[in-house]
């Protein structure tokens, strides 16, 4: 899978994503992460890609022509290593997720959904935002991870390759772990423990130590829904639960 980040700060993005799980996987040639500076595409003899608004204003707005001209270098880039694998007809604009927080909350089912991309472009703006006209011509999707504001698109950017790199097949060591983290069927992950047995006084629940699998299974599902009717309530809006689980949440919320 191939993530493409355009942004003021290509350093920041590549010094945070080339560490940990995400650095390895793009050692070992499952991840490709590119962060392109839009100031390369700058018209000017300063570099400056950003202007006062028209209408007045506090800050200053990245102006349209410098983000045009690094899409569409990076488009054809894109283009060009599709016919490279003679894919000639599959070829199509990439999807530009644009972090604002007038976009759709990040949340685990559109990570599956832009797992499942080739290719996945991210633009990250800085100042006071972007000159509307160029985001109406380039941007598929406005993504934003909360209720607050940055200071830019890269901390975001950066959390979304994140979570969408684990989603990628051969990047988790272990490639079923990805499908039971929380958030997955809409409830919180089960409690888990290591050695030693007994810390601080504190055991390890006999359930794990048993052996039994069923038993094992059966306990961490009751765990996972208890901690998401305590913890995160909301969630369980659009789980499916069974009757019984269903109960214990009543009992729970008596």
């Amino acid at each position: 899978m191939n993530f493409y980040i355009m942004t003021l700060f290509p350093e920041m993005v590549m010094d945070g994503l080339n560490t940990s799980i995400i650095g390895r996987a793009v050692n070992n040639g499952l991840l490709s992460i590119e962060a392109i500076n839009i100031r390369d595409y700058a018209f000017n003899k300063h570099n400056s890609v950003d202007d006062y608004p028209y209408g007045g204003g506090a800050g200053m707005l990245m102006q349209a022509e410098p983000v045009y001209q690094c899409y569409k270098a990076l488009s054809e880039k894109i283009t060009e290593h599709a016919k490279e694998k003679n894919e000639e007809e599959t070829v199509k604009k990439p999807r530009v997720i644009y972090l604002s927080p007038q976009g759709k909350t990040f949340n685990q089912g559109m990570a599956e959904e832009f797992a499942k991309e080739e290719d996945l472009v991210f633009l990250c703006g800085h100042y006071e935002g972007i000159d509307e006209r160029v985001l109406e011509e380039i941007v598929t999707d406005y993504v934003s991870i909360g209720d607050y504001v940055l200071t830019g698109g890269e901390l975001p950017a950066m959390i979304m390759v994140d979570c969408i790199s684990r989603l990628v097949p051969g990047v988790l060591h272990n490639d079923v772990s990805a499908e039971f983290e929380s958030f997955q069927d809409n409830l919180l992950e089960y409690p888990q423990y290591s050695r030693p047995e007994v810390w601080h006084e504190k055991r390890v629940p006999e359930v794990l130590m048993s052996g039994h699998h069923a038993n094992i299974e059966k306990w961490r599902r009751e765990q996972s829904v208890i901690r998401t009717a305590k913890n995160r309530p909301d969630l369980l809006e659009k789980a499916e639960l069974t009757p019984q689980e269903k109960k214990m949440v009543e009992d729970l919320s008596e």
